[in-house]
């Protein structure tokens, strides 16, 4: 969220031109999700259709691997372990993927750490992608809460401002003839 000082209209607008927070852009959806305009239903069913056609074709490229290890004949062994490394991957990185989306990290390094892993097993995020997008953008819930919280907290500290600086003093009322 970014905040500007002052405030001459009443409500923020998210153009970044006024004050107060501005939400925060969401991938491939930008600040279409606040009021749900701007095509957020066509962007949305398109995000929906795209992570799933991209599993779906990932599972081929996994298999057209998977195809090369048995010509090369490397073992079963070998095939049952690439099968389990990225079966492992998949799930750890559809779960932290997930997590994401209702969550900010607490540990952003632990994000870095993981990151190798979530390459390996894309198809899991690919998956929590499209599993997630049939509700709302994926990670909307989690900006809504903080942009309108962030609202919150804007307008309480613009509502407790007295106004003009010099009319402070004049209000407390000073003593005559102290200086």
């Amino acid at each position: 969220m970014s905040e500007k000082n002052e405030a001459p209209s009443g409500s923020p607008a998210r153009d970044g031109s006024a004050p107060g927070p501005q939400p925060e852009s969401l991938r491939f959806f930008g600040t279409t999700w606040v009021d749900h305009d701007g095509g957020y239903g066509l962007r949305r069913a398109g995000v929906t259709v795209g992570s799933l056609a991209a599993a779906v074709a990932s599972c081929f490229v996994l298999r057209f691997a998977y195809q090369g290890l048995e010509i090369a004949e490397v073992g079963g062994f070998v095939g049952l372990l690439v099968v389990l490394m990225f079966a492992v991957c998949s799930a750890i990185a559809f779960r932290k993927t997930w997590e994401g989306f209702g969550s900010r990290s607490a540990d952003p390094s632990q994000d870095d750490r993981l990151r190798g892993l979530k390459s390996i097993g894309f198809i899991g995020s690919l998956l929590a992608y499209f599993l997630r997008s049939f509700g709302e953008a994926p990670g909307e819930k989690l900006r809504r809460t903080e942009y309108e919280t962030a609202l919150a907290q804007y307008e309480k500290r613009r509502s407790n401002r007295a106004g003009h600086p010099g009319s402070r003093t004049k209000a407390k009322g000073k003593r005559p003839g102290r200086r």
